[in-house]
């Protein structure tokens, strides 16, 4: 079984209908609108709650920021690339993705979870290997946005962009050395943006399969943004650039 942690979290996955066998709850958990609504939703549909100890739901936490809940599930589970590309289709939308380049760090993927359902990106991309997946810290760190932004985990990226691209998407890198700014770039027709991995950013093969490569200024001493920021800046340039 894997673990989902925290309120929001597990108050998200009851909200999309994730299957759940059982919640843990501290006995001494702290009472609020949030915990209501989890156990309106649980005693809905049918799952079981349990009150322990707290130090028996620290025992089986990942994250240790469990807030006195954990919700025992299945993990979570990727799609298939093909079905990232219905989605899109299903909507009636130019594509919006978004592919991870080695991102590793937990909180990176799940802040870049969160700022992709706010802003309408279809799925995101990543890396099978040297690249973290859905883990318990990333749905904790999303806020429950996992729920609802499709993931796709794939083995060979250039490959990947090869499909995109047959699929008439276009290609965005961003780049820091990149001479076009963000802002510079057309995003209303099918975009897939990359996003590089912390430090070393995106890796040259994959530099070289992008359509485009643009680049975020930096006016002040430090060259180059989390990649959870970077990523939540040119989204919302996606976002701006569709709503006109």
């Amino acid at each position: 079984m894997d673990t989902i942690e925290g309120r929001n979290p597990v108050l998200e996955a009851l909200r999309s209908g994730r299957p759940i066998s059982k919640i843990l709850l501290a006995k001494n958990i702290e009472r609020h609108s949030t915990l209501a609504e989890i156990i309106h939703q649980a005693n809905s549909q049918g799952i079981l709650l349990e009150y322990v100890d707290r130090q028996a739901i620290d025992r089986q936490s990942q994250t240790r920021v469990n807030q006195g809940i954990i919700a025992l599930t299945a993990a979570k589970d990727y799609v298939d690339l093909s079905d990232l590309l219905e989605i899109s289709r299903s909507k009636g939308e130019p594509a919006f993705f978004v592919i991870l380049d080695g991102v590793e760090d937990p909180h990176n993927l799940g802040a870049i979870l969160r700022t992709a359902d706010a802003t309408g990106v279809h799925g995101v991309i990543v890396r099978e290997r040297r690249a973290v997946g859905l883990t318990p810290a990333v749905e904790k760190a999303s806020a429950g946005a996992v729920e609802y932004v499709p993931v796709a985990r794939v083995t060979n990226l250039n490959r990947t962009l090869e499909t995109l691209k047959e699929n008439n998407i276009w290609i965005v890198g961003i780049d820091r050395d990149a001479s076009t700014d963000f802002t510079g770039i057309d995003y209303r027709p099918a975009t897939a943006l990359v996003i590089g991995g912390e430090g070393q950013g995106i890796s040259d093969l994959v530099k070289k399969n992008c359509d485009f490569l643009a680049s975020i200024p930096m006016r002040g001493k430090i060259s180059s943004l989390n990649a959870s920021v970077a990523a939540a800046v040119v989204m919302y340039e996606v976002l701006k650039q569709r709503q006109k």
